[in-house]
């Protein structure tokens, strides 16, 4: 087995890279599609699978700082990358064996937190997978190799979400696990454990603590990243296209599931329906690519989001004709065949035209890179994708069962329309002295986002003191204002190092942990008169919290805006506060 190098050839190569990122897909699929099928079948809310599924795309939002921990360390005698690979992977199966004991839904806490656990094994395989490929493949291969990864990671999500709901007919549920372990520990023993990276690829030397060096390369990162975002007009205009829904998503999420178990399909016609629609979605990828490079990047993006919007609207319209709003217990009602054909209809051409949006999604954030910084923004932009991705998911769960059905959709079709504001701004650099230095609007644009989120940040407290009133709507207003306190806090610990003040730097780190905290809400009872408390503290207390860390943060920002040189870098030459973006 050990003398099969699959590395050593460039199909070894491409195929080894396929079926690696098949074992990728395999647990995303399993998640999403047949995990969430089975929860609704068995009776959980559409906001719990909601914020099930947001919190599985947490990790694949903050692979990024997966990096320069992989870049860092190395287990000694499998290889730099190959080591992180065979260790990802099995520890993926293991995390997997456990669920099978875990009661649903009664444990769905329990069972998502191991699940995340799983998923960031998961996310820590692709960042290790990239890396081998990045230093493995040649230049004339990168191409179909790319290809090849995105068909392996499409097929590995088919079979583990539809190939596992048609295998449950015959084994039931809980051994699928077993199988999907299986299937992930069966690339491993036959892909990765007979690879063999080249001697030379080994961790250079380093002065000091490794742990110190890898913290200090995810800062260095984290404020490359915060730099680059802010360096064009373009590369800003991409930052904010990459945090909104990139068109209607509810048919590419958690809402298809629902439906497909309410209208009464059986576990193998929900798996065909998801395996259909993955082939479809697969061929439109590489029509979209084709044709954005035909009839521009902007005008074929632009063209692709408002396609997003047509069978959501359609699919809701209908809902709305036949009275099926609100969610319903699955068997208790017959859903008419008409109803069913236009719900299988907008499926497919929803699929269909999310796949020339994937395409062209990709080909957008390449063109705004700097290729200085290729692969810290690039990553910066999947993960900002990433976390729309989960925002969506969790509030659109939480609207179901407020709004019903057609009102959630109707909402996610306009507001999947706002990413086309920054995409009208999204363009590459006007000249070659623009992608290396800038074009001189750094300071305007980080002032003007250290404003809005410090704007955001004073917001949430006449809706926090609110919040008695606001009822139903309260958790998706937490939903947007979780994103504000972490998009604020990630400002402050890589947007302030760039003023290379030591006292600044601390106190913002600080106020950035703080923000972070805000989270804890989430899981302190509330009430007309305040939070119950959390783990001892009193409610008092943590509604003090929650009134002062948003109101020092909104001031910091505030304060950070009138400094002269707020994107000033060390070893760089000053930066005008008044450059407008």
């Amino acid at each position: 087995m050990r003398s099969l190098n699959w590395l050593a050839t460039r199909n070894g190569r491409v195929s080894a890279f396929f079926f690696l990122y098949l074992a990728e897909g395999l647990p995303l699929g399993f998640a999403v599609t047949a995990v969430v099928t089975q929860l609704r079948r068995q009776g959980a809310g559409a906001a719990e699978i909601g914020a099930f599924v947001g919190a599985l795309l947490l990790p694949w939002a903050l692979k990024w700082a997966f990096g320069p921990l992989i870049d860092t360390f190395a287990i000694k005698g499998l290889g730099r990358r190959r080591g992180w690979i065979l260790a990802s992977q099995v520890m993926m199966a293991l995390t997997l064996i456990p669920l099978m004991f875990i009661d649903l839904p009664t444990q769905l806490s329990l069972f998502s937190a191991v699940l995340l656990i799983h998923n960031c094994f998961g996310a820590l395989q692709d960042v290790a997978i990239d890396a081998l490929a990045c230093s493995t493949l040649a230049q004339s291969e990168r191409g179909v190799a790319s290809g090849a990864m995105l068909a392996g990671a499409t097929l590995g999500q088919a079979i583990g979400g539809g190939g596992v709901l048609f295998l449950s007919g015959f084994t039931g549920f809980q051994p699928t696990f077993l199988f999907v372990a299986a299937a992930i520990l069966l690339v491993t023993l036959f892909i990765a454990l007979p690879m063999k990276e080249a001697p030379a690829d080994a961790p250079a030397a380093l002065a000091g603590s490794r742990l110190s060096a890898a913290v200090t390369a995810l800062h260095d990162s984290a404020v490359m990243s915060f730099r680059s975002l802010l360096s064009t007009r373009g590369a800003f205009a991409g930052m904010l296209f990459a945090l909104l829904p990139m068109g209607a998503m509810c048919l590419g999420l958690t809402l298809q599931s629902n439906l497909a178990v309410e209208f009464g399909l059986k576990d193998d016609q929900i798996g065909l329906l998801q395996i259909l629609g993955t082939v479809v979605s697969v061929a439109t990828c590489v029509l979209g690519g084709w044709l954005s490079d035909r009839w521009g990047r902007r005008r074929a993006m632009a063209t692709f989001i408002a396609l997003t919007s047509l069978p959501v609207g359609w699919l809701a319209w209908e809902m709305q004709g036949y009275g099926w709003v609100m969610p319903r217990p699955a068997g208790t009602s017959a859903a008419p065949a008409s109803l069913i054909a236009a719900f299988l209809v907008a499926c497919f051409f929803y699929a269909a035209f999310q796949g020339l949006v994937l395409s062209t999604r990709s080909a957008i954030f390449m063109d705004v890179t700097d290729p200085r910084t290729a692969a810290t923004q690039f990553a910066a932009y999947a993960a900002l994708a990433n976390v729309a991705t989960a925002l969506s998911a969790t509030w659109q769960g939480v609207a179901i069962e407020a709004w019903g059905y057609p009102v959630t959709m109707t909402v996610d079709v306009v507001a999947g329309l706002l990413c086309l504001l920054p995409l009208a701004f999204v363009s590459t650099p006007r000249t070659i002295d623009a992608e290396v230095t800038g074009d001189g609007g750094a300071a305007g644009r980080a002032r003007k986002l250290a404003l809005a989120l410090g704007v955001g940040c004073l917001a949430w407290l006449p809706a926090w003191h609110a919040s008695a009133q606001l009822g139903a709507l309260l958790p998706i207003a937490n939903t947007f204002f979780s994103l504000v306190f972490v998009c604020a806090a990630l400002f402050l610990f890589a947007g302030t190092p760039l003023l290379g003040d030591s006292t600044v730097l601390r106190r913002s780190r600080w106020l950035g942990l703080a923000l972070l905290a805000m989270e804890l809400r989430r899981f302190a009872g509330s009430s007309a008169g305040g939070m119950q408390g959390l783990a001892g503290v009193p409610g008092l207390a943590l509604d003090v919290y929650l009134y002062a860390v948003p109101l020092l943060a909104a001031g910091w920002l505030s304060a950070l805006t009138r400094r002269p040189q707020l994107t000033q870098g060390r070893g760089q030459r000053p930066v005008s506060v008044g450059a407008d973006a």
